[in-house]
């Protein structure tokens, strides 16, 4: 089986790269490197099986020969990340997807696209289910992400119904592990270096706003469990665990117990979710999936990484 992965250089496409080829699979990785990078793959380019492919998807691919699954990894996907770069994010979510479902209907290949918890927006809904529609500022400053992601789920479902493409739409929640960056901006990477830098540890808000973290290998088998199945609606892929941001710092700092510092606050970001905790009933139902490691031990995993790269 020939596998392509847009964004395959990345945190998660990197995970996703591993995976298959674990499963016996042929990996084309496709990544430009605006925010993945070669050393997230470095131990993989050896593999006879593995290559990697510098290239933008917001430009068209050819490959030669048969592809059997394509999955649609590529974009920013960290709060930091699709702010400094909105108009990549919105190419990427859009004529990316485009061409990445063009080269799927080309080779007669499954689609599977990465959207995210984001296109709920800040939810009125709670915990969020594949049927709510989401509540999106589309003019806001993460407008960019949440509405690429939103259009990219509409494409694949025109494709699917007007060209018979067999897709599939995972919508994932906060993942964590090795491999992020720790300069992503995201809340447990930012906590975790700051704690390991014994800096303050910075809150937006009160810390009350809530998050459901996954790890990330919990995700991968999800997603790959997904491509497999005979669903083409979205499917949540997150932990249900819903945990607040203060009480997140406070477990990083219990794993730091070097660190002395204080937690400091600052005002909230616009349009950051209050609430945010999948509803997994269809991945438990359709996928037979639901999350296996706890956040206790996925935590020390990640802070573990984060002590190599620090």
């Amino acid at each position: 089986m020939k596998t392509v992965i847009t964004g395959g250089a990345g945190f998660v496409g990197s995970h996703l790269c591993e995976r298959f080829l674990d499963e016996g699979h042929e990996v084309v990785c496709v990544d430009n490197l605006l925010t993945g990078h070669r050393r997230n793959i470095t131990h993989l380019l050896e593999n006879p099986r593995f290559r990697f492919l510098e290239h933008n998807i917001s430009e068209p691919l050819h490959l030669p020969g048969e592809v059997d699954y394509i999955l649609h990894f590529a974009s920013p996907a960290s709060p930091a990340d699709y702010l400094a770069h909105p108009i990549p994010t919105l190419k990427v979510g859009s004529l990316g997807t485009h061409n990445a479902l063009g080269l799927a209907k080309a080779k007669g290949a499954r689609f599977l696209l990465a959207s995210t918890s984001e296109i709920y927006g800040d939810p009125e809904v709670h915990p969020q289910r594949e049927d709510y529609w989401g509540n999106v500022n589309t003019i806001g400053p993460r407008g960019c992400y949440d509405e690429a992601k939103r259009f990219a789920e509409a494409i694949t479902m025109a494709y699917h119904r007007f060209h018979a493409v067999p897709t599939r739409i995972v919508r994932i929640f906060n993942t964590y592990g090795p491999r992020m960056r720790l300069n992503d901006g995201r809340v447990l990477p930012a906590l975790m270096g700051q704690a390991l830098r014994n800096e303050p540890l910075t809150i937006f808000g009160k810390g009350d706003q809530t998050r459901s973290f996954c790890y990330v290998t919990d995700l991968v088998d999800g997603i790959y469990r997904l491509l497999l199945c005979d669903h083409s609606e979205p499917v949540n892929i997150g932990n249900p665990s819903e945990i607040t941001v203060l009480e997140l710092a406070r477990e990083i700092l219990a794993l730091v117990p070097e660190c002395t510092s204080e937690i400091v606050y600052e005002p909230l970001p616009q349009d950051d979710p209050k609430r945010r905790r999948p509803d997994i009933t269809r991945a438990r139902e359709w996928l037979g999936w639901e999350p296996k490691i706890d956040r206790a031990v996925g935590l020390k995993r990640t802070l573990e990484y984060f002590k190599t790269v620090l």
